[in-house]
């Protein structure tokens, strides 16, 4: 089956069965070839030794030629979904694409080859590249000092937190309590408590905001602050924001704001302008660096001159026409991150950010406000909005009219988008919609991508009001047919053991 163009069923040609590398017969030779030895022979006595210390559980690992091993992995390659095959709508992920330029940059031997134990004299130029970088970041946020250590969003916010926590313990308070929206993302009440602190949720209102009446009851003097995503999770600026600032400041305590949904702030808004206290980025989302399964990635952590004295140590200065890395910070909360971090990733970020300039940083976050609201405008006659207030870089749909294309659901919607080749938006996220459906297309996405998704889901809610089945078996042109991922949530299996002869 081959797509039609507008948004039509795509195959995508893999219809062969990948096996496990080490399910793979023997190679008949082996994937290595070394050369005869042209040292003297280990002595038996150190060869014992070494035996003793061999650890025999290796002799079960795959046996792969070269070409098999290069064969396999390029299998598996072909069945990732990427930003480089089509739309990936995530909401609140800003799945964006990766410019090639960035690599390049990455990929210059004195930044690739930098070993981080080398003496600062001899890393000047990935020094520079970092200071810049911290430079740009604390303009483009309006927060004075950095940590770009964190070496991925929810360390960023980890590293927040505990930032506020030593800053507190410093001034002989003890609070115990965060506040954290009921619409948050999961990491945030997860650093929280990773932090030392017990969690109080704030409401939502009806338009989605949060319940500024809320928030002042429960802040108190016991609460050291409020995690914050802004834009929230529905896509929607908190108007309120700086009172909500004025309130938690009110009380002695700090507002940390989520800077997941910075793609709809960029060159607009900055959140030091309007109260922010403590700011992490995502840089693999916000600047364009690769996404990974758990890496790479950075989080940088920006903050107020007050919460400036407890970030993570080395810092990069300049001092004296040289950089160098601070480790004098007695009041530091410490390392959060083996040596610098990601300094690939923060390389590309910088790459992007210099070739974009503050012009094409603001017209990027323009751009995929105006295209999460061309999605809004087109769907929302087929799908029910989670809210009628405006929305800026991520629009949210509910479940509410599902039910009336032959009883299908949100992830029967979902996956069978994956036979349309779109991977599925977030899903049943926030919790505070109804079988939420959260997109994001970013700015990467021309009209006509756009027009194809909303071809495609509309051409899957006709397909459900003919044939539910079809919709609610979906997807059927993946490898895999739908799994059980409530089984798979609650039972992993996380390593291959042979099957008994």
């Amino acid at each position: 089956m081959s797509g039609d163009g507008q948004g039509g069923p795509r195959a995508t040609g893999f219809f062969h069965e990948e096996p496990l590398s080490f399910e793979y017969p023997p190679a008949e030779q082996g994937g290595v070839a070394l050369r005869p030895l042209d040292v003297p022979a280990v002595d038996p006595a150190a060869a014992m030794a070494g035996a003793a210390l061999r650890d025999d559980g290796l002799a079960g690992l795959p046996n792969l030629s070269e070409f098999e091993a290069v064969r396999h992995f390029t299998r598996l390659s072909k069945l990732n979904v990427s930003i480089d095959a089509a739309m990936y709508p995530l909401g609140s992920c800003t799945m964006k694409y990766n410019p090639r330029i960035n690599e390049v940059v990455a990929r210059e031997p004195a930044l690739l080859h930098a070993h981080p134990l080398l003496p600062d004299a001899l890393v000047q130029g990935t020094l520079e590249a970092m200071h810049r970088l911290q430079a740009l970041l604390c303009e483009i946020t309006g927060l004075p000092a950095v940590t770009l250590q964190p070496a991925a969003g929810a360390q960023g916010e980890l590293t927040g937190v505990l930032l506020i926590r030593a800053r507190q313990a410093a001034q002989g308070e003890r609070r115990a309590h965060i506040l954290v929206p009921d619409s948050a993302h999961g990491t945030n009440p997860a650093s929280a408590h990773i932090a030392g602190y017990s969690v109080r949720e704030v409401k939502s209102g009806p338009d989605g905001c949060v319940d500024v009446a809320d928030l002042a009851r429960k802040m108190d003097a016991d609460v050291a602050g409020l995690m914050l995503t802004n834009p929230n999770t529905l896509g929607i600026f908190e108007r309120d924001i700086r009172r909500i600032a004025d309130i938690v400041h009110g009380q002695g305590g700090y507002v940390y704001c989520d800077g997941a949904n910075m793609n709809a702030q960029v060159g607009i808004a900055r959140p030091g302008d309007y109260g922010m206290d403590v700011l992490h980025l995502n840089l693999h989302k916000t600047f364009s660096t690769p996404h990974g399964g758990g890496g790479p990635g950075a989080g940088p952590c920006l903050c107020t001159a007050e919460l400036a004295p407890y970030l993570p140590v080395p810092r990069v200065e300049a001092r004296g026409g040289q950089y160098v890395l601070d480790w004098d910070a007695p009041q530091s909360i410490g390392k959060v991150s083996t040596f610098f971090g990601n300094t690939g990733i923060l390389v590309r970020a910088l790459s992007y950010i210099l070739a974009l300039g503050g012009d094409g940083l603001k017209e990027m976050t323009q751009v995929a406000v105006l295209n999460a609201n061309y999605l809004r405008l087109h769907l929302r006659d087929v799908l029910a909005l989670a809210t009628d207030a405006p929305t800026l870089h991520e629009v949210v749909f509910s479940d509410a009219t599902l039910a009336q294309h032959g009883g299908i659901t949100t992830l029967d919607l979902a996956k069978r988008l994956m036979d349309y080749g779109f991977h599925p938006p977030t899903t049943y996220f926030p919790l505070t919609v109804h079988g939420a459906l959260m997109i994001e297309p970013t700015e990467s996405e021309p009209k006509a991508e756009l027009d194809r998704f909303v071809a495609a889901v509309k051409a899957i809610l006709a397909e459900a009001d003919r044939d539910p089945e079809l919709v609610k078996t979906a997807p059927h042109l993946a490898p895999r047919r739908r799994l059980d991922e409530l089984l798979a949530a609650r039972n992993p299996v996380l390593r291959w053991t042979k099957e008994p002869e």
